[in-house]
């Protein structure tokens, strides 16, 4: 070995250009090496199991032991959130917690087969068995046919994605569409026929349809074309101002209206019978108190199976028109007085409220990361430190107790367990806006994904409420469905006072860059019982402990069925 490093010694001595070559080479890989770690690694998942902490105002409470599955958060240096190590690559964030992109919001609107025809997710319920002929069709939209692997799911599937109101199934394997049911009810024994490509599910039967109500997760799933469906509405007092430029059409449809509406570039078209109307949304016609559509139900003139409103009540569309009034967004024009978290578990929707706040606000919102994606997609927040003073509020997954208390307010977005671990894997395995593939969901990753992110979940919200300052907790299913008055508590809670007409403007325009195509592409339950058995476990503890701070506990739902 001594004579192996003298001629060595001796060949470079001789050599010495070759010997600064190979060291600059060396020099390079190592750097080369030091600066993938920083910006492609990702942290070692541990499975360290952390008991919740007794404290004041939040007791342990003795459930059960809640595990993170993650490295401490309080180990990294406080300033160093945007260099070394622990930077990340526009396309993860540290400890895979970032890119929780769920908007989940947007297109989630079918169901998935089920026995006995139980209503999941709120996606589709079952209306009842009809009578359909070729004389006279009960669903009459589109249809398409697989006599080899037809089930409910794809049959609602199908039909959500092209907009209509119901999907029914006849002889095990044909798929209908409609937008209304046109029939008389039949006995429930004559729609049992198995459908062809499952058989935990019947497809209706001979002449006979299996009829279900897609439940839509929002109003800008059913669409006319190019139109979004808002609902029927009483006509204002004030219509000619709320709704300023009107024509009569003799020959009305739909799409006329809307594409007057979108020729005057007005955001609403609005119908009522022979009249159509455009305008916005303010505070004169606020679009929050829909009527029954029954009482729109009366037929176009120009189109016998579309409805066009009547006189006293409106059947609204929104049109491609943007609506300007809440899309202007800055930076905040001097430094923030306090430093305001967006907390969230990942796949609870941190980036779609995200997106409401800047419109509601007009101001960036920050990040505890950087997320290159996000920046690229409109996010110019998430380029400046999180400590900048220059955004409204900052988006954070973090949840240990240094982290939190380096905050002086927070909002707290909660969202039902079991969807928000479905859309945060597939935002790791799929992106923002895709999908895990079905490997994933069938191999090793999805059993240990639950394993690790699921106590995670539940210590997020604890250490939240135990350290965090002035947090007002947010329910991400509230948020849908109530948007404008949460948002209203969001913006509070920021400091700004919110304009009405603003707020107004982002309902409708509430989507964003990053939505999902909204179904899950899963035609089976991925959690299993044990699974199940665990996280129920853990929405009890979360519970008692919003209970405990006399807030409402978690909505119903987050129980499975």
């Amino acid at each position: 070995m001594a004579k192996l490093l003298v001629k060595l010694q001796r060949y470079f001595r001789r050599k010495p250009v070759r010997f600064f070559t190979l060291l600059a080479l060396y020099l390079t890989a190592g750097s080369l090496v030091f600066l993938h770690s920083g910006f492609a690694g990702e942290p070692t998942v541990t499975g360290t199991q952390r008991i919740p902490r007794e404290g004041p105002g939040l007791p342990y409470l003795g459930v059960m032991q809640l595990s993170r599955g993650f490295k401490a958060a309080a180990t990294m240096p406080d300033g160093g959130r945007r260099h070394g190590p622990w930077f990340k690559s526009t396309s993860k964030e540290p400890v895979e917690r970032g890119k929780a992109g769920d908007h989940s919001s947007s297109r989630s609107w079918v169901l998935r087969g089920r026995s006995g025809r139980e209503k999941e997710e709120d996606r589709a319920r079952y209306i009842g068995c009809y009578v359909d002929n070729t004389r006279r069709r009960t669903l009459r939209g589109v249809s398409f046919f697989d006599y080899k692997k037809m089930t409910v799911f794809r049959c609602q599937d199908n039909c959500a994605e092209r907009g209509y109101l119901y999907a029914g199934l006849e002889f095990g394997a044909e798929c209908y569409c409609g937008h209304k049911i046109q029939a008389s009810n039949a006995s429930e024994s004559e729609c049992n026929m198995e459908c062809k490509g499952e058989r935990s599910n019947t497809c209706g039967g001979v002449n006979r349809l299996s009829i279900y109500r897609l439940e839509l997760a929002q109003e800008s799933a059913r669409r006319y074309g190019s139109a979004i469906f808002r609902g029927c509405f009483r006509q204002p007092d004030n219509v000619s101002i709320a709704l300023p430029v009107s024509r009569i059409m003799l020959n009305m449809s739909v799409d006329k209206c809307v594409d007057f509406c979108t020729e005057k570039e007005y955001p609403l078209s609005a119908l009522a019978g022979t009249s159509c109307r455009c305008g916005f949304p303010t505070t004169l016609f606020t679009l929050h108190e829909r009527e029954d559509e029954q009482l729109c139900a009366q037929k176009c003139a120009g189109e016998e199976f579309e409805s066009c409103g009547t006189a006293d009540y409106l059947l609204v569309y929104q049109t491609q028109v943007q609506d300007n009034r809440c899309m202007d967004r800055r930076f905040l024009p001097s430094r923030a007085k306090q430093l305001v978290a967006l907390a969230s578990f990942p796949g609870a929707g941190n980036t779609w409220a995200r997106h409401l706040i800047e419109l509601a606000t007009g101001f960036y919102t920050g990040s505890y990361y950087f997320d290159g994606s996000l920046y690229n997609k409109g996010f110019k927040g998430e380029r400046d430190h999180w400590r900048s003073g220059r955004t409204i509020c900052i988006k954070t997954h973090e949840s240990g107790q240094k982290e939190i208390e380096s905050f002086d307010a927070a909002i707290l977005l909660i969202r039902n367990p079991y969807k928000a671990l479905m859309a945060e894997f597939n935002r790791k395995y799929g992106g923002h806006i895709g999908f895990a593939a079905h490997a994933h969901w069938k191999g090793k990753e999805w059993p240990e994904f639950v394993a690790n992110y699921a106590p995670w979940w539940a210590t997020h919200t604890l250490d939240w409420l135990r350290y965090g300052k002035k947090v007002l907790v947010v329910h991400f299913e509230d948020l849908k469905q109530d948007l404008f008055v949460q948002l209203q508590r969001m913006v509070g809670l920021l400091g700004i006072t919110a304009c009405q007409d603003r707020l107004l403007c982002v309902e409708g325009q509430k989507d964003g860059n990053f939505k999902r195509s909204g179904l899950r592409k899963l035609e089976y339950d991925p959690y299993t019982p044990e699974m199940r058995k665990m996280i129920s476990g853990y929405i009890k503890t979360v519970d008692a402990a919003l209970k405990l701070r006399n807030l409402s506990g978690v909505p119903d739902d987050y129980y499975p069925r």
